[in-house]
Protein backbone atom coordinates (compact mmCIF):
# COMPACT_ATOMS: atom_id res chain seq x y z
CA UNK A 1 0.00 0.00 0.00
CA UNK A 2 1.35 3.16 -1.16
CA UNK A 3 2.06 6.19 1.48
CA UNK A 4 -0.62 8.88 1.10
CA UNK A 5 1.23 11.65 3.57
CA UNK A 6 2.56 14.06 1.14
CA UNK A 7 6.45 15.13 0.75
CA UNK A 8 7.79 18.16 0.32
CA UNK A 9 10.59 18.92 -1.50
CA UNK A 10 12.06 23.03 -1.78
CA UNK A 11 11.63 24.31 -4.91
CA UNK A 12 14.48 25.91 -6.61
CA UNK A 13 15.60 29.10 -7.42
CA UNK A 14 14.72 31.15 -4.92
CA UNK A 15 16.19 32.59 -1.76
CA UNK A 16 13.10 32.53 0.48
CA UNK A 17 12.97 28.72 1.32
CA UNK A 18 9.07 29.13 1.52
CA UNK A 19 7.95 27.45 -1.79
CA UNK A 20 7.93 24.07 -2.29
CA UNK A 21 6.72 21.09 -4.58
CA UNK A 22 4.11 18.33 -2.72
CA UNK A 23 3.54 15.82 -3.59
CA UNK A 24 0.51 13.21 -2.61
CA UNK A 25 -0.42 10.45 -4.68
CA UNK A 26 1.30 10.96 -8.20
CA UNK A 27 -0.47 14.23 -8.39
CA UNK A 28 2.34 16.90 -7.51
CA UNK A 29 0.91 20.81 -6.31
CA UNK A 30 3.19 24.19 -5.21
CA UNK A 31 3.09 25.14 -1.59
CA UNK A 32 3.84 28.95 -0.53
CA UNK A 33 4.48 29.57 3.35
CA UNK A 34 3.89 32.94 4.92
CA UNK A 35 5.35 32.77 8.11
CA UNK A 36 4.10 34.82 11.05
CA UNK A 37 5.35 38.08 10.67
CA UNK A 38 5.39 38.19 7.08
CA UNK A 39 6.07 42.10 6.27
CA UNK A 40 2.98 42.13 4.27
CA UNK A 41 0.78 41.20 6.88
CA UNK A 42 -1.40 38.31 6.99
CA UNK A 43 -3.49 38.81 4.09
CA UNK A 44 0.01 38.52 1.97
CA UNK A 45 -1.83 34.62 0.74
CA UNK A 46 -4.62 36.54 -0.37
CA UNK A 47 -3.19 39.22 -2.24
CA UNK A 48 -1.29 36.96 -3.84
CA UNK A 49 -4.61 35.02 -4.91
CA UNK A 50 -6.30 37.88 -5.89
CA UNK A 51 -3.16 38.60 -8.37
CA UNK A 52 -3.46 35.02 -9.86
CA UNK A 53 -7.37 35.64 -10.33
CA UNK A 54 -6.06 39.51 -11.72
CA UNK A 55 -3.90 38.23 -14.86
CA UNK A 56 -5.67 34.83 -15.69
CA UNK A 57 -5.53 34.39 -19.07
CA UNK A 58 -3.25 37.19 -20.22
CA UNK A 59 0.04 36.22 -18.83
CA UNK A 60 0.07 32.11 -18.15
CA UNK A 61 -0.05 31.73 -13.94
CA UNK A 62 -0.99 28.28 -11.78
CA UNK A 63 -4.44 27.77 -10.84
CA UNK A 64 -5.18 28.76 -6.43
CA UNK A 65 -6.08 25.58 -5.18
CA UNK A 66 -6.38 27.08 -1.97
CA UNK A 67 -5.81 29.98 0.29
CA UNK A 68 -5.21 30.14 4.32
CA UNK A 69 -4.33 33.66 6.27
CA UNK A 70 -1.79 33.07 8.89
CA UNK A 71 -3.43 32.21 12.36
CA UNK A 72 -1.43 33.91 14.79
CA UNK A 73 -3.03 32.48 17.99
CA UNK A 74 -1.96 29.09 17.04
CA UNK A 75 1.30 30.37 14.80
CA UNK A 76 0.24 28.48 11.74
CA UNK A 77 1.33 29.80 8.85
CA UNK A 78 -0.60 31.55 5.98
CA UNK A 79 -0.86 29.12 2.95
CA UNK A 80 -1.03 29.24 -0.77
CA UNK A 81 -1.77 26.19 -2.75
CA UNK A 82 -1.03 26.16 -6.66
CA UNK A 83 -1.68 24.00 -9.49
CA UNK A 84 2.22 22.21 -10.67
CA UNK A 85 2.68 23.90 -14.14
CA UNK A 86 5.35 22.12 -16.63
CA UNK A 87 8.21 23.84 -17.67
CA UNK A 88 12.29 24.74 -17.06
CA UNK A 89 13.27 27.39 -14.99
CA UNK A 90 13.80 30.34 -17.38
CA UNK A 91 17.45 31.53 -16.34
CA UNK A 92 18.25 27.97 -16.90
CA UNK A 93 17.37 28.00 -20.09
CA UNK A 94 18.96 31.53 -21.22
CA UNK A 95 22.15 29.97 -19.39
CA UNK A 96 22.16 26.59 -22.45
CA UNK A 97 21.18 29.14 -25.33
CA UNK A 98 23.72 31.47 -24.84
CA UNK A 99 26.42 28.60 -23.98
CA UNK A 100 25.00 27.05 -27.24
CA UNK A 101 25.26 30.64 -29.17
CA UNK A 102 21.51 29.97 -30.32
CA UNK A 103 20.78 33.48 -31.01
CA UNK A 104 17.60 32.68 -32.59
CA UNK A 105 16.75 30.82 -29.49
CA UNK A 106 17.44 33.50 -27.89
CA UNK A 107 15.26 35.66 -29.67
CA UNK A 108 12.24 33.30 -29.57
CA UNK A 109 12.38 33.27 -25.38
CA UNK A 110 13.29 37.28 -24.73
CA UNK A 111 9.89 37.87 -27.05
CA UNK A 112 8.02 35.45 -25.29
CA UNK A 113 9.34 37.40 -21.68
CA UNK A 114 8.64 40.91 -23.25
CA UNK A 115 5.26 40.30 -24.37
CA UNK A 116 4.77 39.12 -20.58
CA UNK A 117 6.22 43.09 -19.56
CA UNK A 118 3.97 44.44 -22.42
CA UNK A 119 0.77 42.97 -21.24
CA UNK A 120 1.52 43.55 -17.79
CA UNK A 121 2.62 47.48 -18.62
CA UNK A 122 -0.59 47.50 -20.45
CA UNK A 123 -2.98 46.92 -17.05
CA UNK A 124 -3.04 50.32 -15.28
CA UNK A 125 -3.48 51.18 -12.23
CA UNK A 126 -4.53 55.25 -10.89
CA UNK A 127 -1.56 55.59 -9.25
CA UNK A 128 1.60 53.84 -7.77
CA UNK A 129 1.87 51.89 -4.70
CA UNK A 130 1.65 48.42 -2.97
CA UNK A 131 -0.94 46.11 -2.90
CA UNK A 132 -2.50 46.16 0.66
CA UNK A 133 -5.48 43.54 0.64
CA UNK A 134 -7.31 41.22 -1.22
CA UNK A 135 -9.08 43.74 -3.02
CA UNK A 136 -5.91 45.05 -4.69
CA UNK A 137 -6.57 48.22 -2.72
CA UNK A 138 -3.40 50.36 -3.00
CA UNK A 139 -1.32 52.29 -0.23
CA UNK A 140 1.31 54.60 -0.47
CA UNK A 141 5.25 54.39 -0.96
CA UNK A 142 7.38 56.64 1.37
CA UNK A 143 8.00 59.88 -0.12
CA UNK A 144 11.13 61.10 -2.20
CA UNK A 145 12.75 59.79 -5.47
CA UNK A 146 15.76 57.59 -6.42
CA UNK A 147 18.30 59.82 -4.86
CA UNK A 148 16.63 59.72 -1.41
CA UNK A 149 16.36 55.73 -1.41
CA UNK A 150 19.93 56.05 -2.51
CA UNK A 151 20.72 58.06 1.28
CA UNK A 152 18.30 55.87 2.64
CA UNK A 153 19.54 52.38 1.82
CA UNK A 154 22.55 52.07 0.89
CA UNK A 155 24.24 53.07 4.40
CA UNK A 156 27.14 50.16 4.19
CA UNK A 157 28.44 52.35 1.41
CA UNK A 158 30.48 55.08 2.31
CA UNK A 159 29.57 58.48 1.64
CA UNK A 160 31.76 58.98 -1.16
CA UNK A 161 30.79 55.61 -2.68
CA UNK A 162 27.12 56.95 -2.45
CA UNK A 163 28.04 60.44 -3.81
CA UNK A 164 29.39 58.65 -7.23
CA UNK A 165 25.66 56.82 -7.44
CA UNK A 166 23.88 60.08 -6.79
CA UNK A 167 24.45 62.34 -10.16
CA UNK A 168 23.48 58.72 -11.75
CA UNK A 169 20.21 58.27 -9.71
CA UNK A 170 19.30 61.85 -9.87
CA UNK A 171 19.31 61.79 -13.97
CA UNK A 172 17.34 58.44 -13.89
CA UNK A 173 14.51 59.49 -11.74
CA UNK A 174 14.04 62.66 -14.26
CA UNK A 175 13.43 60.37 -16.86
CA UNK A 176 11.33 58.27 -14.89
CA UNK A 177 9.36 60.98 -14.22
CA UNK A 178 8.59 62.08 -17.63
CA UNK A 179 6.14 59.07 -17.79
CA UNK A 180 2.58 60.26 -16.21
CA UNK A 181 1.07 56.81 -15.67
CA UNK A 182 0.92 53.51 -13.48
CA UNK A 183 0.76 50.08 -14.27
CA UNK A 184 0.56 46.79 -12.43
CA UNK A 185 4.38 45.29 -11.88
CA UNK A 186 5.55 42.14 -10.95
CA UNK A 187 8.78 43.51 -9.96
CA UNK A 188 10.66 40.37 -9.86
CA UNK A 189 10.09 39.23 -13.74
CA UNK A 190 13.37 38.01 -14.62
CA UNK A 191 13.95 34.45 -16.01
CA UNK A 192 14.63 32.67 -12.88
CA UNK A 193 10.93 33.53 -12.24
CA UNK A 194 9.51 32.32 -15.13
CA UNK A 195 8.87 28.85 -16.21
CA UNK A 196 9.53 27.62 -20.14
CA UNK A 197 8.45 25.40 -22.49
CA UNK A 198 12.55 24.33 -23.34
CA UNK A 199 11.16 22.82 -26.86
CA UNK A 200 9.00 26.15 -27.98
CA UNK A 201 10.74 28.49 -25.68
CA UNK A 202 6.88 29.98 -24.80
CA UNK A 203 6.39 31.15 -21.38
CA UNK A 204 3.88 28.31 -19.08
CA UNK A 205 3.79 30.05 -15.93
CA UNK A 206 5.22 33.29 -14.23
CA UNK A 207 6.08 32.55 -10.75
CA UNK A 208 6.12 34.75 -6.86
CA UNK A 209 4.12 37.82 -6.76
CA UNK A 210 5.20 38.62 -3.77
CA UNK A 211 6.85 42.01 -4.73
CA UNK A 212 3.81 43.33 -7.54
CA UNK A 213 2.31 46.38 -6.98
CA UNK A 214 0.86 49.37 -8.54
CA UNK A 215 4.39 51.05 -10.24
CA UNK A 216 6.07 52.11 -13.22
CA UNK A 217 5.53 50.53 -16.64
CA UNK A 218 9.37 50.48 -17.46
CA UNK A 219 9.83 48.47 -14.23
CA UNK A 220 9.44 44.95 -15.51
CA UNK A 221 11.60 45.67 -18.59
CA UNK A 222 14.43 46.34 -16.25
CA UNK A 223 14.55 43.45 -14.39
CA UNK A 224 14.50 41.06 -17.48
CA UNK A 225 17.51 43.18 -18.80
CA UNK A 226 19.58 43.39 -15.65
CA UNK A 227 21.69 40.28 -15.77
CA UNK A 228 20.82 38.66 -19.23
CA UNK A 229 22.57 41.18 -21.64
CA UNK A 230 22.93 39.13 -25.14
CA UNK A 231 22.10 41.56 -27.95
CA UNK A 232 19.41 38.96 -29.74
CA UNK A 233 17.65 38.32 -26.28
CA UNK A 234 17.45 42.03 -25.08
CA UNK A 235 16.66 42.98 -28.75
CA UNK A 236 13.70 40.42 -29.09
CA UNK A 237 12.56 42.14 -25.14
CA UNK A 238 12.62 45.46 -26.18
CA UNK A 239 11.00 44.72 -29.57
CA UNK A 240 8.28 43.22 -27.81
CA UNK A 241 7.39 45.50 -25.85
CA UNK A 242 7.81 48.43 -28.35
CA UNK A 243 5.13 46.53 -30.81
CA UNK A 244 2.35 47.08 -28.22
CA UNK A 245 3.60 50.56 -26.24
CA UNK A 246 5.55 52.37 -28.90
CA UNK A 247 8.77 54.45 -28.53
CA UNK A 248 12.37 53.17 -29.77
CA UNK A 249 14.01 50.25 -28.56
CA UNK A 250 16.92 52.22 -27.00
CA UNK A 251 14.32 54.87 -25.28
CA UNK A 252 12.49 52.19 -23.50
CA UNK A 253 15.78 50.34 -22.59
CA UNK A 254 17.85 53.90 -21.20
CA UNK A 255 14.13 53.90 -19.44
CA UNK A 256 14.04 50.72 -18.12
CA UNK A 257 17.39 50.42 -16.72
CA UNK A 258 17.15 53.63 -14.83
CA UNK A 259 13.45 52.04 -12.72
CA UNK A 260 15.96 49.57 -12.55
CA UNK A 261 17.88 51.52 -10.12
CA UNK A 262 15.28 51.08 -7.40
CA UNK A 263 15.73 47.20 -7.31
CA UNK A 264 19.21 47.31 -7.77
CA UNK A 265 19.59 50.26 -4.47
CA UNK A 266 17.73 47.48 -2.68
CA UNK A 267 19.13 44.64 -3.43
CA UNK A 268 22.64 45.71 -3.29
CA UNK A 269 21.34 46.97 0.36
CA UNK A 270 21.29 43.16 1.06
CA UNK A 271 24.26 42.21 -0.34
CA UNK A 272 26.11 39.47 1.49
CA UNK A 273 22.41 37.70 2.14
CA UNK A 274 22.14 35.86 -1.17
CA UNK A 275 24.35 35.66 -4.78
CA UNK A 276 21.61 37.76 -6.36
CA UNK A 277 21.91 40.48 -4.06
CA UNK A 278 25.99 40.36 -4.30
CA UNK A 279 25.58 40.45 -8.31
CA UNK A 280 23.63 43.74 -8.07
CA UNK A 281 26.00 45.30 -5.78
CA UNK A 282 28.61 44.62 -8.35
CA UNK A 283 26.57 45.57 -11.15
CA UNK A 284 25.59 48.75 -8.99
CA UNK A 285 29.12 49.81 -8.12
CA UNK A 286 29.67 49.25 -11.93
CA UNK A 287 27.52 51.60 -12.66
CA UNK A 288 28.31 54.02 -10.19
CA UNK A 289 31.65 54.18 -11.35
CA UNK A 290 30.80 54.28 -15.21
CA UNK A 291 28.02 57.07 -14.34
CA UNK A 292 26.23 55.32 -16.39
CA UNK A 293 22.99 52.84 -16.02
CA UNK A 294 23.79 50.95 -19.10
CA UNK A 295 27.58 50.08 -17.31
CA UNK A 296 28.26 46.56 -16.87
CA UNK A 297 31.18 44.89 -14.97
CA UNK A 298 33.95 43.75 -17.30
CA UNK A 299 34.56 40.70 -15.52
CA UNK A 300 31.49 39.56 -16.50
CA UNK A 301 29.66 37.45 -19.70
CA UNK A 302 26.63 38.70 -20.50
CA UNK A 303 24.49 36.00 -18.51
CA UNK A 304 26.40 37.84 -15.36
CA UNK A 305 28.58 35.02 -15.01
CA UNK A 306 32.41 35.86 -14.21
CA UNK A 307 34.41 35.51 -17.66
CA UNK A 308 37.45 35.17 -15.79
Amino acid sequence: MSDPSPSLVPLAGGHSGRTFVSEVAGERTVLRIYPPGDPRGPQAPEVDEALLHLVRGLVPVADVLEVRREEPSSGQPGVLVTSWVPGERGDLVVDRLVDAGDDAGLARLGTAMGDVAATLAGMPALRPGPFVDAGLRIGTFPDGGLAEWVEQRLDAWTPEERATLLPVAEEAQDLLDTVGRACLVHSDLNPKNVLVDPDGLTVTAVLDWELAHAGHPWTDVGNLVRFERHPAYVDAVLGAWTARHGGTGQAVLDGARSADLWALVDLAARAGQNPVADRADVLLRTIAGHGDVHAWPASWDRVGRSAR
